[in-house]
């Protein structure tokens, strides 16, 4: 019974398989209804609360944004001219992380470019450490049938990115080269730093040094923006809006180009620095160091073979020797000396005399001559050591290196994109808290005559000579429009100036030590003071020994003597005697400023026996290391200046000679300084 009743109840009817079908299909159409509301409401969601970012997507797939680097602004000379500007060019940029084959491609890319082994290696180098999505140029300012070359084989070359932009262009090259700085592509470390998606654009560079880099977010200016419509494989289809960039703010200095240009030019075959003053305003009118670096080379990123033979320059090419370079100031500190003196009541009309040197217990310092009985004027005039170390003696130099340190020694002055360093202008206290011993009579006697302890810059020297020519408290200045203020004034009356002065006057137009210095253009006459600075002991003064063992070369002055309006310091590192090769260029510098068409003729007549301009010069230089370093060089390699520099067909044809001779292991001997002798 129980059997049959149970197998009754499993008998399926058309009625219960209605109701069980009426159920699923009921659970069924439930879960596809809550499927389909959420799938609604999600897509609701999306079309009206995601609008904005989906079109973007979709239309940043349709559209491609590019940011267009932003020309920099000028630097400008005090009369408007580009010391730094920008000129149109075609150039070639890559991004690592897009290349299939760096190796291949850029290959592919060193035969269209002509481009050296040299420069494929450091391509592959920086390929190898460069960040991927940091974009490394190749090469800028390159003719249109290279870029047209590059530009129909882009398919092949994933990666290049050709394009046409602005570089920048230094049109003096190496006369600027530490005074300006230089522009390069942004490091990986620049990037990280705030991510700013311009420093990976291709094109744009920022300032690395100099007042490049400190007037960076003003010269910087604002990126424009190009949208073209692309295929899904990245072909442009056409344009559709662009935003032009605005330029960045010009920066005007007090600097003069053509000033600056001679300055550094007549340094010729020295190593040293050349600092002018204005004495109305105290404009920097120039400030070279040289030898220097063409910047123009640096603009795309220098190559690893150029770097190392900067580096291996014993002239020190990338110091700016003008704010950086330290040197014993030598016998240029001896007119501020006579001040100090005159301020602690010695009389400048007191003699004494010089037997050919001075006795300091049983050690006997020696003079550079017998100048026997001289007072204050005659001492400055002859350089007399004795008549100085006698004062010293006397006075002490606790009671001179205040006035020395009043005069700017061991000071560092406001300027924009200089790195300077302050010297040493010693006394007792400096000594016991430097070395914990204290100070001598003997240090009272090296420092008075600018030697063991004291230690200046080119620009101090400048700084100090324009105090004495105004006798005012002159503030160097680089920005201008915006003169410095005068600080205190100086402590000194007129007649004690004058007694410096006319010291100084007659080292140039006396019997002084730089007579071979003297200028008269049109009744205008110089004063000054020569300085040999000793680098270590000898037995004979000046010239003896390799270049590193010589004296340094110095000479400051000022113009009009009877009514200053330019001030100067010439600094010429192991130059020998002050007057021997630091006056010469001050004279020619100085007859510049008055005669520039003499001036130039002069310069024209050093310039040939030197070799030709800097730039002349840096080419063959480099051409030679490229040759030892036993890389061959085609013509084509050989980095020449743009075509609107100094250079002429005849010069270039020349340094293609120097590059081959350099091929085969020639080399053409260096022509040797020139100067007078003191």
């Amino acid at each position: 019974m129980r059997k049959w009743r149970k197998r009754a109840r499993e008998i399926v009817t058309p009625a219960t398989l209605s109701n069980s079908f009426d159920r699923r299909s009921f659970a069924i159409a439930s879960v596809q209804g809550g499927i389909g509301v959420i799938l609604a409401a999600r897509l609701g969601y999306l079309s009206i609360f995601e609008h904005a970012k989906y079109r973007t997507e979709s239309e940043s797939n349709r559209v491609n944004l590019t940011l267009v680097p932003p020309r920099r602004g000028w630097i400008l000379d005090r009369n408007g001219a580009p010391l730094a500007s920008n000129r149109a060019d075609f150039r070639v940029d890559i991004f690592p992380d897009r290349m299939r084959d760096p190796k291949k491609e850029i290959d592919e890319l060193a035969s269209l470019l002509s481009l050296g082994p040299d420069k494929k290696q450091d391509l592959l180098d920086k390929v190898g450490k460069t960040h991927g999505y940091a974009p490394i140029e190749v090469a800028s300012g390159l003719k249109y049938d290279q870029f047209a070359a590059v530009s129909v084989r882009l398919p092949d070359l994933p990666g290049v990115i050709p394009q046409r932009g602005f570089s920048r262009y230094y049109p003096t090259g190496p006369s600027v080269g530490q005074l300006i700085g230089y522009v390069g592509p942004a490091s990986a470390e620049e990037y990280e730093k705030d991510h700013d998606p311009l420093l990976i654009t291709p094109g744009f560079k920022v300032g690395k040094d100099g007042l490049e880099k400190d007037f960076e977010q003003a010269l910087r200016g604002v990126p424009g923006a190009r949208r073209v419509e692309v295929t899904a494989q990245g072909r442009i289809v056409r344009e559709l809006e662009t935003r032009e960039d605005i330029q960045g703010k010009p920066v005007k200095l007090t600097i003069d180009g053509p000033l600056q240009d001679f300055a550094a030019r007549r340094t010729g075959l020295e190593s040293g620095a050349v600092v002018v003053i204005d004495c109305e305003t105290g404009g920097i009118l120039a400030m070279t160091s040289m030898p220097s670096f063409d910047p123009n080379s640096f603009v795309g990123g220098i190559g690893r073979l150029r770097w190392k033979m900067l580096n291996s320059n014993d002239h020190i090419p990338l110091l700016n020797k003008a704010v950086r370079g330290l040197y014993p100031p030598g016998s240029t500190v001896k007119p501020m000396a006579t001040l100090a003196l005159q301020s602690l009541g010695v009389s400048p009309d007191e003699h004494i005399f010089c037997p050919g040197g001075y006795r300091l217990g049983n050690r006997f310092f020696r003079c550079d001559a017998v100048h026997g009985s001289l007072d204050m004027r005659g001492a400055i005039e002859k350089s007399c050591n004795t008549y100085f170390w006698t004062m010293a003696h006397r006075v002490g130099y606790d009671a001179i290196a205040p006035v020395a340190k009043m005069f700017g020694l061991g000071h560092e002055f406001d300027l924009p994109g200089t790195s300077q360093r302050y010297g040493t202008v010693p006394d007792s206290e400096w000594k016991m808290h430097r070395f914990d011993k204290k100070w001598t009579d003997a240090d009272s006697l090296n420092a008075v005559i600018g030697q063991g302890y004291v230690l200046v810059s080119p620009l101090q020297l400048a700084v100090m000579v324009s105090r004495i020519a105004t006798g005012r408290d002159l503030n160097p200045s680089l920005l201008f429009g915006h003169p410095k203020p005068l600080g205190p004034t100086l402590p000194f009356t007129p007649d004690q100036f004058q007694v410096t002065r006319d010291g100084m006057f007659r080292v140039v137009n006396g019997a002084g030590t730089a007579s071979s210095a003297r200028i008269n253009i049109g009744g205008i006459q110089m004063a000054g003071k020569t300085g040999t600075a000793q680098v270590q002991k000898l037995v004979s003064r000046g010239h003896v020994g390799d270049w590193k063992s010589r004296d340094h070369s110095l000479f400051i002055c000022f113009a009009p003597a009877d009514k200053p309006r330019y001030a100067m310091a010439v600094v010429v590192e192991h130059g020998t005697f002050g007057a021997r090769a630091a006056a010469p260029i001050a004279k020619d510098v100085m007859t510049f400023l008055f005669d520039p068409v003499s001036a130039m003729d002069t310069l024209h007549a050093l310039e040939k026996s030197w070799g030709g301009t800097p730039e002349q010069r840096m080419v063959r230089e480099y051409a030679a290391f490229v040759g030892e370093a036993g890389i061959e060089l085609a013509n084509q390699e050989i980095e020449a200046p743009p075509a609107n520099s100094r250079v002429d067909a005849e010069s270039r044809a020349e340094m293609v000679a120097k590059a081959q001779a350099a091929k085969a292991g020639a080399t053409a001997p260096a022509a040797p300084p020139t100067g007078t002798s003191e």
